[in-house]
């Protein structure tokens, strides 16, 4: 096929990545401060950060939202990219890693919308999620750089 460059498309698809493992880190972040403060009798709350456990609950989901996001914009840039430059999927194991990621992702944001006292599965499950989470951004990395090295010139 005599299709145009796909270039601006991966270009895209960089920075939603390493946007992803931004929000990701900054979800850690900010929920490893919501346990210490729940977990903790006395947590001093940030002096900038005003608002304390509410706001920073608010902030942690506007994250997580912003992530999601990311994510299944990856999922359609490749897609798209892949369909415009091979014709098919499935041409390495950056395909599967990827579905897991955005599996593990969704699963983590219903979990998150699913935590309250009534539901005692719902906190150990997100972060469970979370935790495994790491290990799938790892691999749909390392897949990732691997296909960005096929159309590189």
């Amino acid at each position: 096929m005599n299709l145009p460059s796909f270039i601006w498309l991966w270009k895209i698809a960089a920075w939603s990545m390493g946007l992803s493992l931004l929000a990701y880190l900054l979800l850690a972040l900010t929920g490893i401060w919501m346990f210490q403060e729940r977990n903790s009798q006395y947590f001093p709350s940030f002096p900038w950060f005003i608002g304390g456990r509410r706001q920073m609950r608010s902030l942690h989901y506007i994250i997580g939202i912003t992530m999601v996001s990311l994510v299944l914009l990856l999922l359609a840039i490749g897609i798209v990219g892949t369909l415009g430059h091979f014709g098919s999927l499935g041409h390495s194991s950056h395909l599967i890693a990827g579905l897991i990621v955005v599996a593990l992702v969704l699963l983590s944001a219903f979990s998150a919308t699913q935590i309250s006292i009534r539901r005692s599965w719902a906190r150990p499950l997100h972060i469970g999620v979370n935790v495994i989470l790491f290990g799938g951004f790892a691999w749909v990395s390392l897949t990732g750089w691997i296909v960005v090295q096929k159309y590189l010139p």
